[in-house]
């Protein structure tokens, strides 16, 4: 076999077809820019217009709200639309005008915080809309028996832009200053629509709003009992993660005294632990099964977040303890999101998709400008690091509602469960498999 030959012979099947590949490039991209944006947007108003701890929790405020806001009726609104692709293709073009806006503003010396916190509330909303379109795009491109491999290939992206979007972003930060990073995510954003632009998958067919269409979702999720368990150990995830990632980038900064290329270039040399995790979940899936790896990474995620503020003492030991938080936690991330993210595929009802994903997205993203806005209160009120112990202790948590429920007892994706009438649950599907009810 020639060189080529074996190389083909490597190529994931998924990556193969012309459609996946092209929304995988197109998403891999977009995935990069946005850690980019991720270090680059803080460092602004650190940096560029010296935020304190009440500020940068009001900027991830500005963010986030929209998942609490607009998820639900995002969700409902994209299950009766018919082409949710061109709605993905309009939010990238849309956040690319935004972001680009920032460095606009800083080169015109006009740059406030009314306007980051209105791009971040912007961005936010658009990507509100992008992520519940895309999970009905997502099964449009593969069979439910490929779940796990398709989403490991989408969170391998993710884990590779862990790697080097910071690195980029404190690169490019210290180059050309953090506003001007900001413009390759813009980039990114339009690489992104130009990727979803040139594919045409055939999409579930649009529900005709009926009685109880808003609220379907939602109440598909509370009779699941493997939904209701997986979004408490979620929702307590975000929440305390969210206060340390509020803080994180100022108590880095000024406390750690790291500069933004260091910072950079250690979460991004640590986020090769969520490559790592991509590549092992589909071999910890089939060893030990979907439930148990869905509690290994909520277990995996949150516990090396405890070295952050341990961290102490000379510059090679606090660049070592942050090096082994973001390995392990990256490790952990991917193995939940990959195992969970195809459970809850399998278990959801293609009519019900989008409004399902919305409210899941709107009750655990939720707590998300929640946890910014106590990370900035309690910083505030008790000092950087005892909040950062606070929330990756309070993280931990999220094992008690796992644990004692039945996802650690599912060993396989359960089928995908009868289509309930359109605008309404189906206590059928609630109750197809073992796994739920």
């Amino acid at each position: 076999m020639t060189a080529s030959g074996r190389l083909s012979a490597k190529v994931p099947d998924l990556l193969r077809k012309r459609s996946f590949r092209r929304y995988w490039t197109g998403q891999s991209i977009s995935l990069v820019g946005d850690q980019i944006s991720q270090i680059a947007l803080p460092l602004v108003a650190v940096l560029a217009l010296h935020a304190d701890a009440a500020q940068m929790g009001w900027l991830a405020t500005a963010q986030l709200m929209p998942a609490l806001l607009l998820s639900l009726p995002a969700g409902a609104w994209a299950d009766s639309r018919a082409h949710r692709r061109r709605v993905m293709i309009a939010t990238d073009l849309a956040r690319a005008m935004l972001i680009a806006s920032v460095p606009i503003a800083y080169a015109l010396d006009a740059l406030t915080f009314t306007q980051l916190y209105a791009v971040a509330l912007g961005i936010g909303a658009l990507t509100v809309l992008f992520d519940v379109c895309n999970t009905i795009l997502f099964v449009s491109l593969i069979p439910a028996e490929r779940y796990i491999e398709g989403n490991s290939l989408v969170n391998g992206s993710r884990a590779m832009s862990f790697v080097a979007g910071p690195s980029a972003g404190g690169l490019l930060v210290q180059l050309l200053s953090a506003p001007l990073a900001l413009l390759a995510d813009a980039v990114t954003y339009l690489a992104s629509a130009c990727c979803l632009a040139r594919i045409t998958p055939v999409e579930p067919s649009a529900v005709p709003p009926a009685k109880g269409h808003f609220t379907a979702g939602l109440r598909w999720i509370f009779r699941s009992r493997v939904m209701r368990a997986t979004f408490a150990g979620s929702a307590t995830v975000q929440f305390f993660n969210f206060i340390f990632h509020t803080l994180f980038v100022l108590y880095a900064t000024t406390e750690l005294g790291l500069s933004a290329g260091v910072l950079g270039s250690v979460l991004g040399v640590g986020a090769i632990g969520g490559l790592v995790g991509a590549a092992l979940t589909g071999r910890l899936v089939r060893r030990v099964g979907v439930g148990p790896a869905v509690v290994i990474g909520f277990a995996a995620f949150p516990v090396p977040l405890l070295l952050v503020p341990l961290a102490d003492g000379p510059d090679p030991l606090v660049l070592s303890l942050l090096f082994l938080a973001e390995f392990g936690s990256c490790v952990g991330a991917m193995i939940v999101d990959i195992s969970l993210g195809s459970l809850q595929t399998a278990l959801i009802p293609h009519a019900l998709r989008a409004r399902v994903n919305g409210a899941y997205r709107a009750l655990t993203h939720g707590v998300r400008p929640l946890g910014a806005l106590a990370g900035g209160a309690l910083g505030t009120a008790i000092g950087l690091r005892p909040t950062l112990w606070i929330a990756t202790a309070g993280a931990v948590m999220c094992l008690v509602w796992v644990l004692p429920s039945q996802v650690p007892r599912i060993r396989e994706l359960p089928d995908s469960p009868p289509e309930p009438a359109p605008g309404a649950p189906s206590a059928s599907a609630s109750a197809s498999s073992p796994s739920s009810g």
